[in-house]
């Protein structure tokens, strides 16, 4: 007697195989790079998205708690770290397109408590690119309150001559989202909330998480312990965002496209992938730092080590603004205590890829997973 089913199961069987036919390869590749990280660095949850000629694909790996076993998925809800900076750059460049700031100007033009302080002296533009002149990666310990943090800047004094030294610094693109909100006559977070996101049409990104999407909060780990980062000062405009993977492959995807969006968060994307100075292989732009590509591992991970996060470097200024054109790759890192975070865009070939994780693991490691996830979209 013949199955009344054996037609369908076959059916369905075929579909299934031309299925992984299609999808194992670029799988196994994906699979074997992201799970060989995380064994190595313990590593409980990543998630990677990436979009390429058009395309979407999402890769979930581990669980967002080790306590409650809740497993990883494109919405679950990471820290940015620094990436949030790119955020704070493309925010400041919207105010420019405004006409509410310009980054030529002072800063203490936009701040009455600044005026008579060495912030006279130093530009927006200096401020978004960590060239001030020397603030520091972190705020002091005791700089907590916005009082303090004001009279933190009052009494700064610049250790090199303002547009002359790179030195990474929190407080120095922190204040420069700061005043950039100033501009636009509203708070930080509520214009991040409020207007840059809705614009760039990210649905679960975050300064502060609301209470009914906690559940989504992965927890990050350091030395086995379950964390997440504390409020400071300027946090939110230096690392304090939270974000999915999905959210962050439309941020991918408007900045590979931008032309798709309104005229004014238009211009200010295509500033922030501009080049205003050079050290060695790195272009800084707005929050994005930019290299020729193809480009080594070597060279990249050159580009995100700790000598050029901890140390100054000098700088060699554009006279004039370069624009992003010609084959770049774009990228930034980002980490708290428990997290580690990866971006990275490939314009010219409508590519970018996001990794997300609830450890803090080298950088070189980010770069490197990064890089064979490209070759393996790319074949």
């Amino acid at each position: 007697m013949r199955h009344p089913y054996r037609p369908l199961l076959a059916a369905l069987a075929l579909l299934a195989s031309s299925h992984a036919l299609a999808t194992t390869p670029l799988e196994k590749r994906v699979d074997a790079a992201a799970k060989s990280v995380m064994q190595r660095y313990a590593i409980p949850g990543m998630a990677i998205a990436i979009s390429h000629n058009g395309q979407q694909h999402f890769y979930e790996y581990g669980v967002a708690s080790r306590e409650s076993g809740q497993t990883v998925d494109r919405h679950t809800l990471f820290e940015l770290g620094s990436i949030s900076k790119l955020f704070t750059a493309t925010l400041g460049a919207y105010a420019e397109a405004r006409g509410t700031l310009n980054l030529s100007d002072n800063a203490s033009q936009y701040l009455p408590a600044l005026q008579g302080s060495a912030f006279d002296h130093v530009s927006l533009l200096d401020l978004a690119t960590y060239s001030a002149g020397g603030l520091p990666l972190q705020f002091p310990d005791a700089v907590g309150s916005e009082q303090q943090m004001l009279a933190y800047y009052r009494n700064w004094q610049a250790v090199y001559p303002p547009g002359t030294q790179r030195l990474y610094s929190n407080p120095s693109i922190g204040l420069f989202g700061y005043l950039a909100a100033a501009s636009l006559a509203e708070p930080f977070p509520q214009l991040i909330e409020n207007s840059l996101f809705p614009q760039l049409g990210l649905k679960e990104s975050y300064v502060r998480i609301p209470a009914e999407q906690m559940p989504r909060y992965a927890w990050g780990y350091r030395d086995d312990r379950p964390v997440r980062v504390n409020p400071g000062a300027l946090d939110a405009e230096a690392y304090g965002l939270k974000s999915s993977a999905s959210d962050m492959l439309r941020f991918i995807d408007a900045n590979l496209h931008p032309q798709r969006l309104p005229a004014a968060l238009h211009q200010a994307i295509s500033s922030t992938h501009r080049g205003y100075y050079q050290i060695g292989d790195m272009t800084q732009g707005l929050g994005w730092e930019r290299y020729t590509y193809p480009i080594s591992l070597e060279k990249l991970q050159a580009g995100n080590s700790a000598e050029m996060a901890l140390q100054s470097q000098p700088i060699e200024r554009f006279s004039v603004p370069r624009p992003a054109e010609g084959d770049l790759l774009l990228n930034k890192t980002g980490s708290t205590n428990g997290f580690g975070a990866y971006i990275l865009l490939l314009p010219a070939r409508d590519t970018g890829l996001v990794i997300l994780a609830n450890r803090n693991y080298p950088n070189a490691e980010r770069v490197r997973l990064a890089l064979q996830l490209l070759e393996a979209v790319e074949q």
